[in-house]
């Protein structure tokens, strides 16, 4: 819900800022099909078929896809926000890492999003003593918003990370050749 929510909230401040829609067309991010690709794996995994198909090999799978994600991240860092998403990026990829592979959650914020368990609509597990708890997710979007789930510090970090890259963009104003105006 956070990150959904980051590229809209992103475009308002932009607006607010006086900048354009059009400059979100200069914003380029190499290595996207990396990105694209992490995702798409974690999406699968975190579904019923693609937790059976995994097997034992969906936690390495979930770091491997994590990571792959954070260099990604690394390779854009002169982009204005990215290194707050890089950030939060660290912060879920060293929580997944140090736990095995799972982000912690507690059954408190599960049952404060109006999840009834791991695995239902959440990539977090109930881990009995998590590695850097503060870093997982211990945060709940409540029960009866759309998309209520659990989330981390590092969800935060990449979202607000989105809303300034987003912003940043639309406020930069194209380079004009000497005497022009714009």
């Amino acid at each position: 819900m956070i990150l959904l929510a980051s590229i809209p909230i992103g475009i308002v401040l932009g607006l607010l800022l006086r900048g354009r829609l059009s400059g979100l067309n200069a914003l380029h991010f190499a290595w996207a099909p990396i990105v694209v690709v992490g995702f798409v794996v974690q999406v699968a995994l975190f579904t019923p078929a693609g937790s059976a198909l995994a097997g034992d090999l969906g936690p390495p799978i979930y770091v491997a896809s994590t990571a792959a994600v954070f260099v990604a991240v690394l390779r854009n860092l002169r982009t204005a926000g990215m290194p707050v998403v890089a950030l939060g990026a660290l912060s879920n990829l060293v929580a997944i890492t140090a736990n095995g592979g799972v982000m912690p959650t507690t059954r408190e914020a599960l049952a404060a999003a109006g999840l009834d368990g791991p695995g239902t609509a959440t990539n977090s597990a109930i881990v009995a003593n998590p590695v850097f708890q503060p870093l997982t997710d211990i945060f709940a979007i409540p029960a009866g918003v759309p998309l209520a789930n659990v989330f981390s510090v590092g969800d935060v970090l990449i979202g607000l990370g989105i809303v300034l890259i987003v912003a940043a963009a639309m406020v930069r104003r194209p380079l004009t050749p000497a005497g022009a105006t714009a």
